[in-house]
């Protein structure tokens, strides 16, 4: 049985960074696409819906608690893990609230994501 690969689609402004991140999801096996903004992301969603989102907090524009409000507006089942730059739990707490799956605090190892991609796959049924 072929394991379909996790579509991810990683949205930050720091265009390097997701760059990185994005390259090294691919090595692992996963269907990764990118957006630098919160409407580009929403407008990626609606070409093809991602199954898990990364997605940060701080952008420009259209922010990320914006961004995680209408992706759970038009699709509540994307699961989103909201990143930031900040180790405050209140961040963590209200992007719960407003429907984030998880969060993760930058930098974060690669493993520690994949980790956290597994278990919403596994809870999702997808593994």
């Amino acid at each position: 049985m072929t394991t379909i690969p996790t579509k991810l689609l990683l949205v930050d402004d720091e265009e390097d960074f997701i760059s990185a991140l994005a390259e090294r999801l691919r090595i692992r096996n996963y269907d990764t696409k990118l957006a630098t903004s919160g409407e580009a992301a929403m407008l990626l969603i609606q070409m093809e819906r991602p199954d898990i989102v990364l997605l940060d907090l701080k952008m420009p524009g259209m922010g990320g608690m914006e961004t995680l409000k209408q992706i759970k507006a038009k699709d509540p089942s994307i699961d989103v893990i909201m990143v930031t730059g900040s180790v405050d739990s209140k961040v963590g707490e209200s992007a719960r609230s407003a429907g984030a799956t998880d969060h993760m605090v930058k930098p974060f190892d690669i493993k520690h994501l994949t980790e956290k991609i597994q278990d919403i796959r596994k809870t999702r049924g997808l593994d």
